[in-house]
């Protein structure tokens, strides 16, 4: 085992940890929290492959700004924690939906064939990925901040309640 395979086995831990943490989490607080972890985690891959400019994106624009939208909408909108029980009759298939999705991403993983040195990897340059971001994908990038925008502002629109509240 190389060191760079222990280097991901020591990263990859919080990021699940994290990302149970998120789904087990009673208080939506903490699931927040987990997510930022598990987030961070991610960023910390991504260094380890050599993408500094996407481990950069990913602390700043999902490990900062979508998770404080998160925590703003949630605390617009009043959300407690969850009940208790949260056993429902659906909870089988969700069972076998997450199993079925565990074995195609195992399937998936072992049929790949993974590049074993960097070297056959294609670099991109940072100039390229800003052109590409401001040419070919503007619209979508654009697309994504609206949507961003409605979500904050419907979370105030709901959090705002009734007349007669």
């Amino acid at each position: 085992m190389t060191y760079e395979e222990v280097i991901f086995y020591v990263i990859a831990v919080p990021t699940v940890v994290g990302a149970i943490g998120v789904v087990t989490a009673r208080n939506v607080v903490h699931s927040a929290l987990f997510l930022i972890l598990s987030l961070l985690s991610v960023a910390g891959i991504f260094i380890l492959l050599s993408a500094e400019f996407l481990a950069i994106v990913q602390v700043l624009i999902y490990g900062g700004a979508v998770t404080i939208l998160v925590l703003f909408a949630m605390m617009l909108t009043r959300v407690r924690d969850l009940p208790a029980a949260l056993d429902g009759p659906q909870r089988p298939f969700a069972a076998l939906a997450a199993g079925a999705f565990m074995a195609v991403s195992i399937f998936s993983m072992v049929s790949t064939d993974w590049p074993g040195e960097t070297d056959k990897i294609n670099v991109i340059s940072i100039e390229q990925i800003g052109n590409d971001l401001f040419t070919t994908w503007a619209v979508p990038f654009e697309v994504a901040s609206l949507v961003l925008m409605v979500a904050l502002l419907g979370a105030i629109v709901l959090a705002r309640g009734e007349e007669g509240e």
